[in-house]
């Protein structure tokens, strides 16, 4: 009970000030102010499971595509092994050439360990290169993709860690020369840092329950840059999310699960500068390759330096530090562990990028194979990339492994 109050309590905390901040938001002086990093393919979520789930996962019951979401979940998976494909069609209303396609496969070594992989390769399409008189230069297919392995250990009955490690490659100019300068593709290392709590709890007189939560900071890399220059460095979408999940077991062929994902990017945010009376910005005595700052901090720091300063860099203080995160909330319904629906919603604030949805999906399994699939809906009156899509994910599942006392059927 103790850590039921301790739940309803921090959660409740985040709600009000965030609510409270969002009504008074018309009367502040702080507008538009949207993170932007490379690679933002990193941040998309490559399975239709967590789709159905307003893209949110940190803290749901293992399954192959607990790489993106928590790698130390691994650990805790219901089978030996697991291997999934998932297909996402991006801006198909636009084009039918964009798309992102996700693999991934997990063993459970044994009880204490296990490993997985994945590989993440997003394609733009095929792409006509100009010059500036628009005479062809060719076409090209610009692609990113990342290639990630973990390893997830058990640390006690409830408590799992998993670190992991990735490498990025990004490759979207094929080496064009652009307004003077040679472009390269853009290739970046990094790792993320997982844990996964899960315990079952008797809040309820009536029926059994489990809780658990989740904390992974992702993306934790090197600058990428597209110029081989370290003048034109960009960084990635390095990320903190973490937040709960309850499960109830109403009967024993029903369960109903609610979760929580709150994320925030752990990077500089933009500041403003001080300019003149045409608009533009005024350089910094100083330092000629920079210019002089009204409000934040600057940005050209080194990553470490980053994530720290993120957290207290926003040029209109606390207020906009609060607006930077967004919450993913989701519930998912499994009848006998063989079909599930699932509802979430995303929210993210107006002047962080305006991202509000409702996403909807139902999931089947059946001996060894597994079929998911979701949709999303706009609320905010903003253009959002999946919508009118379908989205799945194909899964194929293969024995039972060793589990803790505490076990949560995987989907």
């Amino acid at each position: 009970m103790k850590y039921k109050i301790l739940l309803i309590g921090a959660l409740a905390s985040v709600f009000i000030s965030l609510n409270a901040h969002y009504n008074n938001l018309n009367g502040q002086s702080g507008g538009i102010n949207v993170i932007t990093t490379a690679v933002p393919f990193l941040m998309i979520g490559p399975d239709a499971r967590a789709g159905g789930l307003g893209d949110g996962g940190v803290a749901s019951s293992a399954d192959a595509n607990s790489m993106h979401w928590n790698p130390a979940k691994y650990v805790r998976a219901t089978e030996k092994q697991g291997f999934a494909i998932s297909y996402t069609p991006w801006l198909r209303n636009l084009v039918n050439d964009i798309n992102l396609a996700y693999v991934s496969y997990f063993n459970r070594i044994d009880r204490m360990n296990a490993i997985g992989f994945s590989l993440t390769y997003f394609t733009l399409g095929e792409i006509q290169f100009t010059d500036q008189n628009g005479q062809s230069l060719g076409y090209f297919k610009p692609n990113e993709f990342s290639i990630d392995g973990t390893y997830s250990r058990l640390l006690s009955d409830n408590l799992s860690l998993a670190v992991a490690g990735r490498f990025i490659y990004s490759n979207l100019t094929a080496g064009q020369n652009v307004q003077g300068v040679q472009t390269t593709a853009g290739i970046s290392v990094a790792a993320d840092i997982a844990l996964y709590w899960e315990k079952d709890v008797d809040w309820f007189k009536t029926m059994d329950a489990r809780f658990a939560w989740g904390v992974n900071i992702s993306n934790i890399g090197n600058k990428i840059s597209y110029t081989g220059s370290n003048i034109a460095r960009n960084f990635i979408p390095t990320n903190f999310r973490f937040g709960p999940r309850l499960t109830l077991d109403l009967d024993d062929y029903n369960s109903l699960s609610f979760q929580l994902d709150i994320n925030k990017l752990l990077v500089p945010t933009p500041p403003i500068y001080l300019t003149d009376s045409s608009g533009n910005r005024i350089p910094d005595p100083g330092n000629s390759n920079k210019n002089v700052i009204l409000k934040g901090m600057d940005p050209d720091v080194g990553v470490i330096q980053g994530m720290i300063q993120s957290w207290y860099d926003a040029p209109g203080g606390f207020s906009e530090e609060l607006r930077e995160f967004n919450l993913a909330f989701g519930a998912e319904y499994w009848y006998n562990h063989l079909f599930s629906v699932r509802a979430g919603y995303f929210w993210e604030d107006k002047t962080k990028g305006a991202r509000q949805y409702v996403t909807l999906g139902v999931g089947l399994r059946y001996n060894v194979f597994g079929l998911d699939f979701s949709y999303l809906i706009p609320t905010s009156g903003v253009e959002n990339p999946l919508q009118n899509t379908l989205r799945f994910s194909l899964f194929f599942n293969f024995g039972n492994a060793k589990t803790t006392k505490t076990t949560t059927p995987n989907g």
